[in-house]
């Protein structure tokens, strides 16, 4: 088999094995088992999410930093909440699967490329919608560097909308 062919293969077996993980696991809004994240977190790490080789052409600095977190609010934090950990969002944990923190280790293990990947294309059927079309190169490749250097859970507070 030519390399291209692998990766089509690849692929449709990785698809093949998320739709009955999905399948086996219901409509139900709970925190996925081990194994089911597992699977899930490595097939789209592996498989499904893109931009692996690609890197960041902005520079880490505050100005960036800055940037990210005014691009991250203006797009990110009706789900991600002000610090990119969920905090004050009150259907993150309902949903299936849940909204992740950001700060977690699942994400951050992604490469900055894939990051980029997943803000300009989405990630179907979680709900993380594509911003292609809707934010620039820069913003996107901000809201990464800013994804890298979150402030600490709660420190932001609550996004307006969800307060008191």
């Amino acid at each position: 088999m030519r390399t291209t062919e692998r990766r089509i293969a690849r692929r449709i077996a990785a698809g093949t094995a998320l739709l009955a993980v999905a399948g086996l696991a219901g409509c139900k809004a709970t925190a996925p088992g081990r194994t089911k994240a597992a699977v899930m977190n490595r097939a789209k790490r592996w498989v499904f999410i893109g931009g692996r080789k690609d890197r960041n052409p902005l520079v880490v600095n505050t100005q960036s930093i800055a940037d990210g977190k005014e691009a991250f609010g203006h797009y990110c934090i009706v789900c991600h909440g002000l610090d990119g950990q969920n905090t004050g969002v009150p259907f993150a944990a309902q949903m299936d699967p849940p909204v992740p923190s950001l700060a977690s280790p699942e994400v951050q293990r992604y490469g900055d490329g894939q990051l980029k990947w997943v803000i300009d294309n989405g990630v179907a059927p979680s709900g993380m919608p594509a911003a292609r079309g809707i934010l620039s190169e820069d913003e996107e490749w901000s809201i990464v560097i800013y994804l890298r250097h979150l402030p600490p859970a709660g420190s932001l507070g609550e996004p307006a909308f969800y307060g008191n």
